[in-house]
């Protein structure tokens, strides 16, 4: 049997027209349509793959060539040294030394704290207790988030990678005895929150510095146990600094306080305590008493049906002791009649201001009637009364001409 080859030696193809077919010619057999169709791709498949097998060959070729350059000549066409880099960031390199402040950005956070971006040859780490001057729980807190550009203070150096520790804390508290020396200087009155005691006073929160109030400066008898995690108002007494010594006293707020407060003046307050005598209220730091005989004109026998712990009125100031520290509170005297602060306490204080100001009106008239009456009897001050009521000079029944101006030193 002759080969394959042998067998298509000599074959002709009738020549195709352009359409395909050939001239005067039958169909090409349907055989012979599926052997084209199954030869021409393969060809073209085989060209392909050789085009990327040598696009492959190539690339590994640069890629090894790449790699031995970089393990035996790395500093190979480069136009400066390592030293050279080394010396350019010295150059622009800033002081790294423990107390000096630097601009930062964060660029991660974790559990214990952030990293910080200074532009130095390492980050730096700002840890969780260094970020702010009150406690927190985690970063998000304090509203440390990526990208959040700040300053910081470096206070450390971790030796084990030569990073920097950064702290925004130590910045904050360098501002905080700043407004402290100001608010000293202005004389302001400040609340402080009390977190903690001993045998000599208490400890109190002040713009986030812990200062000290001694009993002495306490305007009340109150142990530290009860004034525990209350606010009081407080003045400052010595703000030092550089040996983190604060000082406050209440008894200094206390006195500026009520100063202010003037007899029959109208005041808020909230219950704190009831006794069988009366009721301690709190009128904005300052604990007066409202005696169980100034709550109503009717008898109150039982003070807790009348007033409950919490509960907001208004009172009116009838007294206060400024050296002990002491203010005497009334509720009869706003009733607009005997009995509504028993009966209807919300008109009594929906009228306060109204009876407040009848009440100042009659104290006014009983001082004047009572510094005319002083006059009346005391013609020497050189002022009397005329028949009308009206204050005025003491006149003289002696005439002009009887008077002797002989020894009245002339004028300079």
């Amino acid at each position: 049997m002759a080969s394959l080859a042998q067998q298509f030696t000599g074959l002709r193809c009738p020549p195709l027209s352009s359409s395909g077919l050939s001239k005067g010619k039958p169909f090409p057999s349907k055989q012979m349509q599926n052997h084209k169709r199954t030869v021409i791709p393969v060809v073209a498949s085989i060209a392909i793959s050789t085009a990327q097998d040598k696009e492959r060959l190539k690339l590994k070729e640069l890629f090894e060539e790449a790699h031995d350059r970089c393990r035996t000549a790395p500093m190979e066409g480069v136009a400066f040294t390592v030293e050279d880099f080394n010396s350019a960031l010295e150059k622009y390199d800033f002081d790294s030394e423990i107390g000096t402040t630097v601009k930062g950005t964060v660029f991660r956070t974790d559990g214990n704290g952030a990293l910080v971006d200074i532009t130095a040859k390492s980050s730096a780490y700002l840890p969780l207790q260094e970020i702010c001057i009150h406690r927190i729980k985690n970063v998000e807190e304090a509203g440390i988030v990526p990208g959040l550009r700040e300053e910081f203070m470096i206070i450390g150096e971790n030796e084990a990678d030569d990073s920097l520790i950064l702290s925004l804390r130590a910045l904050q508290y360098d501002l905080a005895w700043e407004r402290c020396r100001q608010l000293q200087a202005e004389d302001v009155v400040v609340k402080g929150k009390v977190i903690g005691g001993n045998n000599g006073g208490v400890v109190a929160v002040v713009e986030g510095l812990r200062g000290f109030v001694p009993f002495s400066q306490i305007s009340s008898k109150s142990t530290a146990e009860e004034l525990l995690e209350k606010e009081l108002p407080l003045k400052f007494v010595e703000v030092d600094g550089e040996q983190s010594r604060l000082i406050l006293s209440n008894r200094k707020a206390m006195a500026d306080s009520q100063a202010q407060l003037g007899i029959g003046s109208v005041v808020t307050g909230s219950v704190e305590s009831l006794k069988p005598y009366g009721a301690f209220i709190d009128i904005g730091g300052i604990n007066g008493l409202l005696h169980v005989s100034q709550i109503s004109h009717d008898r109150v026998t039982d003070i807790e049906t009348v007033l409950q712990p919490g509960d907001i009125l208004k009172v009116m100031i009838l007294s206060h002791d400024r050296e002990r520290g002491r203010v005497s509170l009334s509720t009869k005297k706003l009733e607009p009649t005997p009995g509504d602060m028993i009966r209807n306490p919300k008109l009594v204080f929906e009228k306060a201001e109204e009876m407040a100001q009848t009440f100042r009106q009659r104290i006014a008239q009983a001082e004047a009637m009572a510094r005319a009456d002083m006059l009346r009897f005391q013609p020497e001050s050189g002022l009397t009364l005329s028949g009308d009521g009206i204050l005025g000079p003491l006149t003289s029944d002696l005439a002009e001409e009887g008077l002797d101006l002989s020894d009245v030193p002339a004028a300079e």
